[in-house]
């Protein structure tokens, strides 16, 4: 098992990779609200869903084959 398919972003998969930008985006936006004094309710369940999402791209990407890539021509 290769851990660096969990941290290093040039071998994680979409799903990881989207996960990390969305997280990034909500921090970003959390500092935001919090910095202009609003509140959105639930705003706290988008960081599970990342986390959710980063998991699932992770065990995908964990039980891949090192050339197990789909090419579509």
């Amino acid at each position: 098992m290769k851990l660096s398919k969990i941290y290093d972003p040039r071998e994680m998969n979409s799903y990881q990779f989207v996960a990390m930008t969305g997280l990034i985006m909500t921090i970003v936006a959390n500092i935001i609200l919090l910095v202009i004094g609003k509140m959105v309710d639930n705003f706290e369940a988008l960081y599970l869903c990342w986390l959710v999402f980063f998991a699932l791209g992770t065990v995908a990407n964990l039980n891949s084959k090192p050339n197990d890539h789909h090419h579509h021509h």
